[in-house]
């Protein structure tokens, strides 16, 4: 592993504090309508650059480029052309954020918007950093941000908001402390043989950790990411924050940038190489088990947004599975499908959280007849639904078929139909969603309402979550060869071939 030093402006510098400019400037302005108009300003620029960061990549070249250093503080950081694509999903997440928070009116958007900024800032620290303590500090300052939100901006009762915060910080600080454990072995390994503690990345693969050191540093790194993204068995928390939290901000930050995945692909697999191969059938036996599983807990799910967490859980095991297939084309086909599983999630939560503001429920047996009313946000809500199995024409078509073919290849025929299977499952579920919320007609014991056209707004975001989406998939091969010389020199390192 290599990287090529800073040349020009600070960018990836840039990119943390402009988030945290922003959050200032709009705590400044306090409630007032300028406060909003700040904050998307400042989400504009951070995409700005974003795409700066993506053009300043050399895409051909697997190293880590635009590196910055202060050794002082630990202050470390690099990004290659996986970092550029999760860097530019979430400032777009941002930019959605920043516009739908203004439809839905809450109440305090200027302390939200500052919320949603500062949540951005530890993403990009997280997204850049080579630095394991200060992915870990980052990551604890996200959930501490998430937990606000979700404590703060519930759409539940005072009883119900409290328990999904409770859950959810209980799971997280779990994750986070066995995240930490493994952090620290690996530091430990280091000082035991060069008398030096250190987090950075590059000193600790220099100096690996060994047999059951790095056993033990593999299962918490491991599994102190599965929480955070969240991984079968470890997804407790989700439904609980979907069904009693916010509708759609917190879950988007949380789901929509795949930082577990992230983590997994930065630290996990380099660092603890014998430990991936020892464990790797393990791991995947289990992420198979949780497409099924989820899949069908998903079918008996009476909520909406309870059901699109099962979801969420059933398509991240797919991601895992070509992650650990240890395969350049699984590896790079799990990397866009968690960009595309992210933008798609994004758009549907957004698409119940329009709902949810007119018809103030999101169980099914009280919803239906929608798309009468609101055809916009039905289509959208189907679209995303389908990117999420792999539609043809968006980026998780040909990333499905990537991960698919680089599990036959790994693991046989058998495993892989079976994976198949349960994607089909996942369209069935999202299929009957759909039918049950908006086509299906209203229940007679439901009193017909007057519900509100949809808004400019609301054309904007969905079109413009939906609009990048199918533009990502029809230039499905600008993304990948964005990342296939990283993820090809990640396979190698395991033996992987063409």
């Amino acid at each position: 592993m290599t990287e090529l030093s800073l040349s020009g402006w600070p960018l990836l510098a840039l990119l943390q504090l402009v988030p945290l400019g922003g959050a200032a400037v709009v705590l400044a302005l306090g409630e007032r309508g300028a406060a909003v108009w700040a904050g998307r300003l400042f989400a504009l620029l951070e995409l700005g650059l974003a795409m700066a960061v993506y053009r300043a990549i050399d895409a051909r070249n697997p190293a880590l480029q635009l590196a910055e250093r202060i050794d002082l503080i630990g202050y470390h950081v690099a990004a290659d052309g996986i970092s550029a694509l999760f860097v530019l999903l979430g400032a777009l997440i941002v930019v959605l954020m920043a516009m739908y928070e203004l439809v839905r009116g809450l109440a305090r958007p200027g302390r939200l918007l500052a919320l949603i900024l500062l949540a951005e800032a530890t993403i990009m620290s997280m997204l850049l950093t080579m630095n394991l303590l200060w992915f870990a500090f980052a990551s604890l300052a996200e959930i501490a941000i998430a937990g606000t939100l979700i404590g703060r901006w519930s759409t539940s009762t005072v009883e119900n908001r409290i328990m999904a915060t409770t859950r959810f910080l209980q799971f997280q600080g779990i994750g986070l402390l066995m995240l930490a454990g493994g952090i620290l072995i690996l530091a430990w390994g280091h000082a035991d043989v060069t008398g030096r503690w250190s987090f950075d990345l590059f000193d600790l693969i220099k100096v690996p950790a060994q047999g059951r050191f790095q056993s033990a540093a593999f299962f918490l790194l491991f599994y102190g990411l599965a929480v955070r993204t969240p991984m079968f068995p470890l997804h407790g928390w989700l439904p609980n924050i979907m069904h009693r939290g916010m509708v759609s901000i917190a879950p988007s930050l949380l789901l929509g940038v795949k930082v577990g995945i992230y983590g997994m692909l930065r630290f996990v697999l380099p660092l603890t190489e014998e430990a991936v191969i020892v464990w790797q059938n393990v791991i995947v036996g289990f992420a198979m088990i949780g497409v099924f599983y989820a899949a069908v807990l998903a079918f008996l799910q009476a909520n909406l947004r309870r059901l699109l967490a099962f979801a969420v859980v059933s398509h991240t095991s797919l991601i895992v599975i070509g992650l650990f297939s240890l395969h350049p084309l699984g590896i790079a086909g799990a990397v866009l499908l968690s960009v595309n599983f992210g933008l798609a999630v994004t758009a549907m939560l957004f698409m119940v959280g329009f709902v949810f503001r007119r018809t103030r429920t999101t169980d099914l047996a009280r919803l239906g007849g929608l798309f009468e009313r609101i055809p916009f946000i039905a289509t959208c809500f189907l679209i995303a639904g389908l990117a999420i199995v792999g539609m043809p024409g968006t980026p998780g078509f040909d990333a499905a078929h990537l991960v698919l073919e680089a599990a036959m290849e790994r693991f046989g025929a058998l495993p892989t139909v079976a994976t198949a299977l349960g994607n089909v499952m996942a369209a069935g579920f999202l299929l009957w969603a759909f039918q049950k919320a908006f086509i299906a007609p209203r229940p007679e014991d439901e009193t017909a309402q007057a519900l509100e056209r949809t808004l400019p707004a609301e054309y904007l975001v969905g079109g413009l979550a939906i609009g990048v989406m199918l533009l990502a998939g029809f230039y499905f091969e600008t993304w990948l060869d964005l990342i296939e010389a990283t993820t090809r020199a990640m396979a190698l390192r395991f033996g992987g071939h063409e």
